[in-house]
């Protein structure tokens, strides 16, 4: 056969065109940094895109003035009082009840004006206020590391947390008896109801903020070298702040019912003149203007601690774990949800 005279590939005849391989695409190699620089174009605007969707889930409301902040924090609690004394003026209006039986909002106020003009008013609220106070800083004191303690060592959870969470729901005024044939009538008794009634409750609110906390902050601490004693103070106790926080409120409300409990049940030796007292003083009475001064002054008391102490704390744990906007109910809420998904949906995700 006649040998075939083969061209090399790398070169062509003159004024022929170079045959492509079918499997073989041209290069062209200025457009190859353009299309790199593209790709990372586009996956920095990915990545502004995700930044945005970001900034728009954890967005919190405009800001406002700072008197129309306190509108808003004012105007709720205010209107709801204004109905709640709408109502009850009604009920007086219908004669639902005796007017010696019940009251209305002006003869209420006048017994607090009296109450408040005799010293009786400030005296159990003073009173009351202070057993509450140092009672209630008691209970954390012991309550605190008993819980840790709970929460850290398993035979001592095993052993003593079906007894704690008994002491719980146990009603705090079944300690009363017990501790007036213990202590008598002073105010031993009343701190020790208090106790009673607080303790448990701090020491489940620790134990269950620390069992919420992920193993991973455990193994963190380890890697880091950190001891048993940094571990609790630095890893463990942060974590389990929510859950401890949520402990203190509750043990707070059993201690002022507790107070409460005790100051009705133990009247008279060195006990004092609380709002308990104020309250029995009311039904021996039979002034019932003067029983509803009492249970309006307990319910703002409990009201005001709550505000002043518990809910800047709250708002502020929530603030710096980044939960506060979520759990807000800004108006913008569903726009920036139908503006996510739509971003989510214009991504391909």
């Amino acid at each position: 056969m006649p040998s075939e005279t083969l061209t090399p590939r790398d070169e062509a005849r003159p004024g022929s065109v170079p045959a492509e391989s079918p499997t073989t695409q041209p290069v062209d190699e200025a457009s190859a940094p353009r299309e790199a620089s593209a790709a990372v174009g586009h996956a920095k605007d990915v990545g502004d895109i995700e930044a945005g969707l970001d900034a728009l889930q954890t967005s919190v409301a405009p800001t406002a003035s700072r008197w129309s902040k306190v509108f808003q924090a004012v105007y709720p609690p205010v209107l709801a009082i204004a109905i709640l004394l709408a109502v009850w003026q009604v009920l007086v209006w219908l004669e639902v009840q005796p007017i010696y039986n019940l009251p209305g909002p002006t003869q209420v106020w006048e017994a607090v004006t009296r109450a408040a003009a005799s010293g009786t008013l400030w005296q159990a609220l003073g009173t009351s206020l202070s057993r509450g106070v140092l009672g209630f800083l008691a209970a954390v004191a012991i309550g605190t590391p008993l819980g840790i303690l709970v929460a850290r060592v398993r035979w001592v959870r095993v052993s003593f947390g079906p007894i704690i969470t008994g002491l719980q729901v146990l009603p705090s005024v079944a300690w009363v008896p017990a501790g007036i044939i213990w202590f008598g009538l002073s105010d031993a008794t009343v701190y020790f109801v208090i106790l009673m009634g607080a303790v448990p409750s701090i020491i489940n609110g620790i134990v269950s903020g620390v069992d919420q906390v992920p193993p991973l902050y455990r193994r963190v601490g380890q890697v880091l070298g950190a001891g048993r004693f940094q571990m609790i103070k630095d890893v463990i106790l942060p974590a389990a702040f929510p859950g401890y926080l949520a402990g203190l409120k509750q043990g707070w409300a059993f201690s002022w019912r507790s107070l409460m409990a005790a100051e009705i049940i133990a009247v008279g030796g060195g006990i004092g003149f609380g709002l308990g007292a104020f309250l029995q003083q009311g039904r021996e009475l039979s002034d019932m203007a003067l029983v509803f001064t009492a249970i309006l002054l307990i319910l703002v008391v409990g009201m005001v601690i709550e505000l002043l102490f518990f809910a800047p704390v709250e708002k502020t744990m929530l603030r710096r774990r980044g939960l506060a906007p979520e759990t807000s109910a800004s108006k913008g809420s569903g726009w920036l949800l139908r503006r996510r998904e739509l971003a989510s949906a214009a991504l391909g995700r």
